[in-house]
């Protein structure tokens, strides 16, 4: 397998809006990200994925880009970008941005221009129908919004304020790659790209059998060739690392996004996990490991994480936040730093931060949420009760400011931050868990460290020796001769692990633990809650 430096990196995900607040007007910004910059460092990771900057009306968070080429001004302006880059690369990291190119705000000039008449020269960089079909988008109950001025409609996979771009129009892509070459000469090192399966549309927009399952969005023919082309003019001419987010891809297909001979992408997000298990189902998680690593190993890359700024905080979803939080954490830490592939963490999830329940829908900012909020409620659904069957996998859970310390605000701002503070900083902050030498920080440092030193926790092979069991995940990860096991009790309960004869037979060391007092016994391993350990087998 070929070795490189991204597939040895360890990501750490910044939210800058909810990182840290250098200015006081409740926004963290890329000046507060500089001034954290050494906290980052100290964890020990080596690449820093920044979420979108570039102007943006802030519909869906900078997810809705007004012009690439321009910092917005609640994250500050180029030159506190250039300096940003700069203090990142003194460190010793990297830096990859978030772009978005399936689709654009409704506020560029580009889709000014394309909704000013039906015969301007932009008309064609968007996709406009004069009669909409059946599908629902991301955000909304129609991926269609009638624009009175000229008589059409215009597609929309995400918000009506995010119009998608016609990919087929050849004008639309050499300008997306000519703005990508723009940042990656100023030494960016990557990009995460946004919702990379949605660029090709099915020929004729034919109507959803079913159209509440939006498959239909991704994965259509075409979307490999402008990858293809993407890598050709643009990618291969850097040392940097690609990742793509590509929801509704099984392993197969996965495998054309980010197969070493398709000169495409290197890693891909997908979401077997989070998009499709609302709750722990450790058996289903098994086998999502099992396919997508016989699937990819040898031959492309994986990415591992269990939230994100999409996703509900990883210790609330999967694990236990109230009576194991601490274990659960450093659990759910061991799982992902181990299995095969990059390992990413989100601001936040190295202190064991949690998700959060408001009392009221007017204190989420989330646009999914409140959409499906106003949806549901208006056909007559009880709003307390709607609120709470969206609470748990709102994206706020997850965008909540970062807890510093146990001052006002956790230390995020002196302001009034843009989205409430969990109310829980006083107990989970920064301060505590830099004072805490058994802290969840400090156990990620140590995840991060045997990562760098051992190559089998990257580049060795991996096989599942519990996979039918409801509570224990034990595996091993084997290269060049040196073999490791992980054994996970994932619950809350005392669990007793029987090593089978092929790994009771050979000698073990604890290399790690998420409890401080692990005894060494015979073959029957007594596992307590949540616990986490890895082994190395002599």
């Amino acid at each position: 397998m070929k070795r490189t430096w991204w597939k040895e990196a360890v990501v750490y995900q910044v939210y800058w809006r909810s990182f840290f607040d250098s200015n006081g007007d409740g926004y963290g910004d890329l000046e507060g990200l500089i001034q954290k910059l050494d906290y980052i460092r100290d964890l020990g990771v080596d690449v820093i994925w920044l979420n979108p900057c570039y102007e943006s009306p802030d519909k869906d968070n900078g997810y809705d880009i007004s012009d690439y080429y321009r910092i917005m001004d609640k994250a500050g302006d180029m030159a506190t970008f250039d300096r940003l880059l700069h203090e990142v690369h003194k460190r010793g990291m990297k830096l990859i941005m978030d772009l978005v190119v399936n689709h654009t705000s409704d506020q560029h000039p580009w889709f000014i221009e394309s909704r000013s008449s039906k015969d301007n020269p932009k008309r064609d960089w968007y996709i406009w129908r004069d009669k909409p079909n059946n599908w629902r988008s991301y955000f909304t109950p129609s991926t269609w919004e009638y624009d009175e001025q000229t008589g059409q409609y215009y597609f929309h996979s995400f918000a009506v304020e995010q119009p998608d771009l016609n990919w087929e129009n050849e004008e639309v892509r050499e300008e997306i790659y000519k703005m990508m070459r723009f940042w990656l000469d100023k030494g960016i090192d990557g990009f995460r790209l946004d919702a990379i399966a949605l660029l090709a549309k099915p020929e004729g927009f034919p109507d959803a059998e079913n159209p509440y399952d939006i498959r239909y969005l991704t994965n259509n023919p075409g979307v490999h060739d402008y990858l293809q082309e993407m890598h050709e003019k643009v990618l291969k001419h850097y040392d940097i690392f690609t990742v793509g987010e590509v929801a509704f891809v099984s392993p197969e297909e996965g495998l054309k996004y980010v197969g070493e001979d398709r000169n495409e992408l290197h890693t891909l997000f997908h979401f077997e996990v989070c998009d499709e298990m609302p709750t722990w189902d450790p058996i289903r998680f098994k086998q999502i490991q099992k396919r997508w690593y016989e699937g990819l190993w040898g031959k492309g890359w994986n990415s591992q994480f269990l939230n994100n700024h999409d996703h509900t905080r990883q210790v609330t979803r999967y694990g236990n936040d109230k009576q194991f939080r601490v274990e659960s954490a450093k659990l759910l830490a061991t799982l992902v730093h181990t299995l095969p592939g990059t390992p990413y963490i989100y601001q936040g999830e190295e202190i064991g931060m949690t998700g959060v329940k408001f009392d009221s829908i007017d204190d989420y900012n989330d646009i999914a949420m409140k959409n499906k909020y106003a949806e549901e409620v208006a056909k007559g659904r009880d709003p307390k009760e709607v609120l709470e069957s969206l609470q748990l996998l709102s994206r706020d859970n997850s965008r909540t400011p970062m807890q510093w310390d146990d001052s006002e605000n956790a230390g995020f701002t002196t302001g009034t931050p843009w989205l409430k503070v969990n109310p829980n900083y006083k107990e989970i902050n920064v301060k505590q868990a830099l004072a805490d030498p058994n802290s969840v920080y400090y156990y990620y440092k140590k995840l991060i460290q045997l990562r760098k030193q051992n190559p089998v926790m990257v580049y060795g092979t991996f096989r599942d020796f519990s996979e039918h069991d409801p509570y224990i995940y034990a595996y091993t990860r084997e290269l060049d001769g040196v073999r490791w096991l992980i054994v996970l009790n994932h619950c809350d309960n005392d669990n007793v692990y029987e090593l089978p004869q092929e790994l009771a037979s050979v000698d073990r060391h604890l290399l790690l633990g998420n409890y401080t007092d692990v005894k060494e016994e015979g073959s029957a391993l007594h596992m307590r809650p949540h616990e986490a350990r890895i082994y190395a087998l002599q």
